[in-house]
């Protein structure tokens, strides 16, 4: 048994789907459905015994202190956490709440769970938290990548709130002894992803003849990992990692967003030679740019695959191909989280960007 905590968001749906299927060993799943958790990610799993559902917070530390004694997991991968750089810049507040309180709660509940496990059940324990390459700040454009030696330089609202956690991860190992690892991964797309993020976003808009809006002059440059493959190489970590260690995670696909639009929009093209808004590039608006973003980040995720034999299968052409071809099998999933507040967020943050 492990416990899985955000397990219905993106990644973490993405994970515990990956787990059961290649592991078959039983998940307990603690998430808060907040406006990205979603149960439809895990449709697949509803008459599954092997995936328990939990509703409820990280930060609820009764809540959490009851499970680790009612199922006792030998591990936990701790997802739990608000990700988006514009909403942080938005409503910080939520993503201190989070980040850095929730894991501060979840850390101090999964202490005293791990404090009074037997000698083997103590060493065999492990905490793997995963974290972000925006903790490490913005690359120039000829800078080495980041590595896991970077210091930590965050510049949003979201990445300071994950940096404040990797932080306490790190202090809970060196003061108390817990048993942790942390991954760094860069950013992830594939099956599953709220459309707020860039390219679920843009083949979203797309589909709808909707503009493409690309902010500043899209020369930001991002580090592409598929979330298989990510997946993949958690269970590798959580498997073969050095108590202590971080491993960073990457996809070796330095890309900038508008290069990753045009691909989007050449496939659709191809996808959908019909559609009456082919060519699809035809869509691109550039808006004003947000708030200190970040201009590149860039994965060196030598370490992971010298000392744990991981390296990604997909590259950016058929991991980008995998994906919008899930998007447009799956408009169902797309159409029904793609409304109510989701509309609203839209609304707040492009229209004062000249989108509508």
């Amino acid at each position: 048994m492990i416990l899985v905590t955000g397990g219905a968001g993106f990644i973490g749906s993405n994970f515990v789907l990956d787990w059961i299927g290649c592991e078959g060993t039983p998940v307990v799943n603690l998430d808060k459905l907040t406006y990205a958790g979603n149960m439809e990610n895990l449709a697949n799993l509803s008459n599954d015994h092997r995936h328990i559902f939990v509703h409820g917070d990280i930060g609820d530390s009764a809540l959490v202190g009851d499970l680790l004694k009612k199922h006792k997991p030998r591990a936990i991968v701790n997802f739990a956490a608000e990700s988006h750089v514009d909403r942080s810049i938005y409503g910080p507040a939520d993503f201190v709440h989070t980040n850095v309180v929730g894991t501060f709660n979840l850390l101090e509940e999964v202490r005293s769970y791990w404090s009074a496990l037997a000698d083997e059940e103590k060493n065999t324990f492990r905490f793997l938290h995963v974290s972000t390459d925006e903790v490490y700040g913005s690359l120039g454009p000829d800078d080495a990548p980041f590595t896991e030696e970077t210091p930590y330089a965050p510049n949003s609202p979201y990445s300071a709130s994950k940096a404040a956690s990797d932080h306490l991860v790190r202090a809970y190992h060196h003061t108390y002894g817990l048993p942790m690892l942390t991954t760094n991964c860069s950013n992830n797309y594939g099956p599953y992803q709220f459309p707020e993020k860039l390219i679920a976003l843009m083949i979203l808009n797309a589909t709808k003849g909707r503009s493409l809006p690309i902010y500043g002059d899209g020369q930001n440059v991002r580090d592409w990992l598929y979330v298989g493959d990510h997946c993949e190489a958690i269970r590798v970590v959580l498997a073969k990692g050095i108590v202590g260690e971080t491993y960073n995670i990457g996809g070796w696909n330095e890309k900038a967003n508008l290069d990753v639009v045009h691909t989007i929009c050449a496939i659709l093209d191809e996808y959908l030679p019909n559609s009456s808004f082919v060519p699809h590039v035809s869509l691109i608006t550039y808006v004003k740019d947000r708030p200190g973003h970040d201009r590149r980040y860039a994965i060196d995720a030598h370490k992971i695959e010298r000392e744990l034999g991981w390296k990604p299968k997909e590259n950016f052409e058929t991991g980008i191909r995998k994906t919008v071809r899930w998007y447009l099998d799956n408009m169902a999933w797309v159409e029904n989280v793609a409304s109510g507040n989701y509309q609203n967020w839209l609304a707040q943050n492009y229209v004062d960007r000249g989108i509508s």
